[in-house]
């Protein structure tokens, strides 16, 4: 046999190693998972037992608060069985409980919550048990907590005033009352041009 022969038929050896299995990376509610769109398409696209997996995922998270966003990675094995990991919730979910705020900032600059050091080391502690932040410092996962506060719109503080931060909350509800209002009337004044 030939080198190139021989060097062939070892490269098709690593090739045939390599894993071709399919990989889902979504983010389902805490014991809300159902057969329907979106998840039901993606797990039928890669023959998952969708009614088992929404049974297995649920169960699993029978534990936590409902409607949690749960970010999972679901490794598909050819015998159409599946392995799957789940983290802890995204960073913007505990930023925003935090804050104490249900939505983001309409536009980048706005502050529309507050959150203190404490707050961010006690969500950067929680965030470090995930997998993918495994090797990060706290203080590394620390300033990424604060960089997606930045763009969420929240503002980190030394120091928090209960009192100060409730006045703060109800003058930007009606602040955000007034943004949806003039969001509303600019989509109504568009539909009327385009009707």
């Amino acid at each position: 046999m030939s080198k190139s022969a021989a060097r062939l038929k070892f490269a098709k050896k690593i090739v045939d190693k390599v894993d071709h299995s399919s990989k889902l990376r979504t983010n389902i509610p805490a014991g809300q998972a159902m057969p329907s769109p979106p998840l039901g398409p993606q797990l039928g696209q890669r023959n998952i037992n969708i009614a088992a997996f929404v049974k297995d995922f649920n169960e699993k998270t029978a534990h936590l608060k409902e409607g949690i966003p749960i970010p999972c990675r679901v490794k598909v094995n050819p015998d159409r069985s599946y392995h799957l990991v789940m983290h802890k919730p995204p960073a913007v979910y505990y930023l925003k409980q935090a804050a104490g705020i249900q939505k983001g900032a309409l536009a980048p600059p706005e502050v529309v919550g507050k959150v203190s050091l404490k707050h961010l080391y006690e969500i950067a502690v929680i965030k470090s048990e995930d997998p993918p932040l495994a090797l990060m410092s706290l203080q590394q996962i620390t300033q990424m907590l604060v960089g997606i506060a930045r763009t969420v719109g929240i503002e980190v503080v030394k120091h928090l005033d209960a009192e100060e931060y409730k006045q703060f909350l109800e003058e930007r509800k009606v602040i955000f009352e007034q943004q949806l209002k003039e969001l509303k009337e600019a989509k109504e004044a568009k539909m009327l041009r385009t009707g």
